[in-house]
């Protein structure tokens, strides 16, 4: 198990890695006491079997210079595996502003190929390559040295599987057509956007059931300034103020460090100082925005009409489509976009690209009344009209 420790042993991998037509990537990162993610761990594997093709790069040397990883991630022609890639695109994109492409996400191709919704790689690894996991080490605080054998053996078995699992599911999408399916999928992982919250946004995330104007204008200045603090200091949302905190001051809506301290949900920490100030100066905020720019309370009158009956139909309808296609049937369609189908929405994501083809045709003529839907035992079967 090799430790790359130098920027000239990371190019000279970097290098054979670029000869080769993919190279497969993990990372291993500390998240519990900041806001952005701190790298610990990268490993990295090529086509073989030697000792050289799989190592892990320890970026917490002092003096390793990532920079012929990102030219490597870079490099067109070389396709970079992931398994569940989100949080490690992040990780990249912050560091140095780079999206590695091509990209292969194999949880994202699984569920094409019929693996189930958001499969593990624990239980790829046991369907493909057929080999199990020693899991003792899930747990490690990956930012300690130095790291013992069992952990170094667990991080490096999250890449070397993966060439398996890789070439098995791309081999399966090129004999049935599918590689574009999952090259659609994947254009949310490829978009910048995707690893850029802000601060002006981060209100959305923020659960309520309450549809004031002048409320929401406080959780959304409180959300405002949470997000900006944390992003400045490195520090966890949840070290400022929780959600149900911003609730409780867009209710109450304190206007001195005494009301404040009359709050029951807010941390200690968050009564004084400067996250003291921030927290009234964004109440403040709230409470004076004018009217015009009041976040937009959905209407009553503008919620959509759904027509039940065919909601439900269009649910069997997926269903079907869901067994006949062997897809997951979250990744065609979710039940917010078959509700939204069933009261005449059409601008939804189930009703474009390839999913209008497994799914959406055969939907929107359901909804038009030139299909019906029959059932034989446990199968589903159309019925033109």
């Amino acid at each position: 198990m090799k430790t790359i420790t130098t920027t000239e042993e990371l190019a000279a991998f970097c290098q054979e890695a670029a000869k080769t037509p993919y190279v497969t990537v993990d990372t291993e990162f500390l998240r519990e006491r900041t806001y952005y993610s701190k790298l610990c761990l990268i490993q990295l594997a090529f086509r073989g079997d030697g000792v050289n093709d799989a190592v892990l790069v320890d970026p917490l040397v002092d003096g390793l210079d990532l920079s012929p990883l990102y030219t490597l991630f870079e490099d067109a022609g070389v396709v970079k595996v992931f398994h569940a890639a989100r949080q490690d695109l992040e990780i990249f994109f912050v560091d140095r502003g780079v999206i590695p492409h091509p990209l292969f996400d194999t949880q994202v191709a699984a569920m094409v190929c019929g693996f189930g919704e958001q499969v593990g790689y624990e239980t790829l690894v046991r369907k493909i390559p057929k080999k199990s996991l020693d899991k003792t080490s899930r747990f490690t605080d990956w930012s300690r040295r130095p790291l013992s054998d069992a952990q170094k053996t667990y991080a490096l078995a999250d890449v070397t599987h993966l060439r398996d699992i890789y070439e098995y599911l791309s081999d399966r999408l090129a004999k049935s057509g599918r590689s574009k399916w999952v090259s659609e999928e994947l254009g949310t992982l490829t978009t910048p956007d995707t690893y850029i919250t802000k601060p002006e946004d981060a209100w959305l995330k923020v659960k309520t059931r309450t549809n004031s104007g002048r409320f929401l204008a406080v959780v959304r200045e409180l959300a405002r300034f949470r997000e900006e603090y944390a992003q400045k200091n490195d520090i966890p949302r949840s070290r400022i103020m929780k959600d149900d905190a911003i609730l409780e001051l867009a209710s109450t809506k304190p206007a001195d460090m005494k009301d404040l301290g009359r709050s029951r949900l807010l941390l200690r920490e968050a009564r004084k100082g400067d996250v003291a100030d921030g927290i009234l100066a964004a109440v403040k905020a709230g409470v004076n925005c004018p009217a015009d720019q009041l976040p937009k309370v959905e209407d009553e009158n503008e919620k959509l009409k759904v027509n039940p009956a065919l909601a439900d139909l269009l649910r069997v309808l997926l269903k079907a489509k869901t067994a006949e296609s062997d897809v997951a049937q979250k990744l065609i369609a979710s039940a917010n976009e078959l509700d939204a189908i069933a009261a005449g929405v059409r601008d939804v994501p189930a009703l474009r690209g390839w999913r209008k083809e497994v799914f959406g045709n055969d939907a929107l003529r359901l909804c038009d009344g030139e299909i019906a839907l029959t059932a034989k035992g446990e199968r589903v079967r159309i019925i033109e009209l």
